[in-house]
């Protein structure tokens, strides 16, 4: 049977007063469907690419499978640790994890899923009347909304991003280092030329992992 359409709604859920003595009201998005679900974030997103690192030296980089692969390989795995390149977060691998299947997980009938996830947004009861009055409704508005921040502020969400992730990558290999505290303020300063040079003594794996990691987080020139 077909999966039924997306309804989208809001539920109320408490009113509060604010410092202006203005009504707060919160409201929860829900998307419903009798059959199909809503893919989780993670689903939806890009494939993560990872890098393992034993103490300092990178032993392998690429998908989630490869790298399992390699770490399934090594007698040391144990002591191996695992970053995601696009956060820096140190993450832990199932190295029992089962192989993908080449074809992606069977597709079910019925209208393809949108994607759309549900999410509490508290806005003041005057921003709900003007989404409200848009055309599409409140969530059309507010998708809208955040493509066009995404799009404006890309470049600083960039390179934001990119501070972060070598500063996790820092953080869980380094953090024992010479110079750590100083590449780190020099780092979130945007002073390469200082990042670099509190780096120049790393180990070079670690280093060339840094630079690249760190690559979009400087001033363009």
């Amino acid at each position: 049977m077909p999966a039924a359409p997306l309804a989208l709604f809001f539920l109320p859920l408490r009113e509060k007063r604010s410092r202006q003595n203005c009504s707060r009201v919160n409201y929860r998005f829900a998307a419903m469907t009798s059959k199909t679900p809503a893919p989780s974030a993670a689903s939806s997103a890009a494939p993560a690419s990872l890098t393992a690192f034993h103490r300092f030296e990178r032993i392998a980089r690429g998908s989630r499978a490869t790298v399992i692969a390699a770490l399934r390989a090594r007698s040391d795995a144990a002591a191996c640790l695992v970053f995601d390149d696009h956060t820096g977060m140190q993450i832990d691998l199932d190295l029992r994890e089962a192989e993908p299947s080449p074809g992606g997980p069977p597709r079910g009938v019925g209208r393809p899923k949108l994607g759309v996830v549900a999410r509490e947004v508290t806005l003041l009861p005057r921003q709900w009347e003007w989404l409200a009055r848009q055309p599409g409704g409140a969530s059309v508005a507010l998708r809208r909304l955040v493509d066009e921040a995404r799009r404006v502020h890309a470049g600083r969400d960039a390179a934001r991003a990119a501070r972060e992730a070598a500063y996790g990558v820092m953080t869980g290999l380094a953090g024992n280092l010479p110079g750590f505290e100083e590449a780190a303020r020099a780092l979130f300063a945007g002073d390469r030329a200082g990042f670099e040079a509190h780096l120049a003594g790393w180990p070079d794996d670690l280093r060339s992992h840094l630079h690249e990691l760190a690559g979009a987080s400087w001033p363009q020139e």
